[in-house]
């Protein structure tokens, strides 16, 4: 009896191989197979609104940003951390094309009541506010002329890790 299951199941299953082998989709002539997607193509991506990620590890998920020239910037400065401000305080400074990067970040140290921004100073093109673990911010702002640019975040020693490029096409 046993032998007999075995024997069905196997006549089974070759029948229903048979049965499937001569059953592959033939492509029309002249027709291709897309993949569809639901993103918009590159030239259709703003490429001028910009999210940015900051960690407990003095990490920008970015270390260059490219926008268009002539148009208003967004950027959106995420915190996914979980420490707070006074401690793991994260911001987001665009300077100015020259300015040296280690001395602005050696000014902003003693900025402390001015969210590690130096009061007066005309290095920057715009910035965030210090923002701690789970905290975002957003800024909005007229693109710079064509070049590149230096970004960092302020805290104190944050700048010699937390910096990238900020190219303007």
């Amino acid at each position: 009896m046993r032998i007999l299951h075995y024997a069905l199941g196997i006549v089974f299953s070759f029948l229903m191989l048979i049965g499937c082998a001569g059953k592959a989709e033939k492509k029309k002539e002249n027709f291709t197979y897309k993949k569809q997607t639901n993103t918009p193509p590159k030239a259709e991506v703003d490429k001028n609104n910009v999210v940015i990620t900051s960690n407990d590890a003095m990490q920008f998920s970015k270390k260059e940003i490219k926008v268009n020239a002539g148009k208003k910037v967004k950027i959106t400065l995420k915190h996914i951390g979980k420490m707070d401000k006074k401690v793991m305080g994260h911001n987001f400074v665009l300077l100015k094309q020259g300015v040296n990067l280690t001395a602005f970040g050696n000014k902003a140290v003693i900025a402390s009541a001015n969210e590690y921004i130096p009061e007066g100073t005309q290095d920057v093109i715009a910035h965030t506010k210090l923002i701690g673990g789970g905290e975002t911010t957003v800024i909005e702002f007229d693109a710079p002329e064509v070049g590149i640019y230096e970004f960092l975040c302020s805290f104190p020693g944050h700048y010699a890790i937390m910096k990238g490029k900020f190219i303007v096409e």
